[in-house]
């Protein structure tokens, strides 16, 4: 069954698939930097009070979560130049990420946040502290420990996605594997490589999120 299958052309093109990877680690990992930025951002507009922030911020996250991302990616490597805005395509891949996981993680941040209960808020007032205070010091760091989880699995997609950069010429995992595609006519070779290397990411990330979760739970049960 495999007697086709050429594992001398994956070695030889395994130095590409390590560019490839090199270069989807640290865009991913750029671009979820960004997004945290960013859902933090729509979650402090979102849980304020005024409709002036509140409203400016659900339509963002709908809009976000209601279209696809390679339209979102499209609209800024093919849209933005029609209107004067010109960028790099790493630039473009790294914004488009970004902008899109923002939507969920603001989200992911905004359902920590009300999570907490509501009576240790009510005694943070009581006991005179102030809005930076009660954040600081009640809020944010148990909202830290349950948003650690579902922040980590969005971080796995947002890999995932950054599938999608090959489209415009981004050289990462997935550009690797449609080179070697084209260039050999080697398609199962070139996308089964894509998919172990997309593999070992995921269980590297996937374990990380089991290490923070029990390392949280002892940080609870301790504390």
């Amino acid at each position: 069954m495999l007697e086709n299958f050429s594992f001398r052309t994956i070695v030889e093109y395994l130095p590409l698939f390590g560019q490839g990877l090199v270069t989807t680690v640290w865009l991913s990992a750029l671009s979820f930097v960004g997004a945290l930025v960013v859902g933090i951002v729509l979650c402090a507009m979102g849980l304020q009070r005024g409709w002036v922030f509140r409203a400016p911020a659900k339509a963002y996250i709908d809009a976000v979560r209601a279209t696809p991302l390679l339209a979102q990616l499209y609209f800024l490597y093919f849209g933005l130049p029609r209107l004067g805005f010109v960028l790099p395509e790493l630039v473009v891949g790294i914004l488009a990420l970004s902008l899109n996981s923002g939507a969920y993680i603001a989200e992911i941040i905004r359902a920590g946040i009300l999570s907490i209960p509501r009576g240790q808020v009510e005694a943070s007032v009581a006991s005179g502290m102030t809005y930076a205070q009660r954040m600081r010091l009640v809020v944010l760091p148990q909202a830290f420990k349950v948003t650690i989880p579902p922040l980590l699995g969005q971080a796995i997609v947002l890999v995932k996605d950054s599938a999608l950069l090959s489209l415009i010429s981004v050289a990462e995992l997935t550009r690797a594997g449609q080179l070697l595609a084209s260039d050999r006519f080697m398609p199962a070779e070139g996308f089964l490589t894509i998919a172990a290397f997309y593999l070992l990411l995921y269980y590297g990330l996937k374990g990380l999120a089991v290490v923070s979760s029990r390392w949280l739970g002892s940080a609870g049960a301790r504390a």
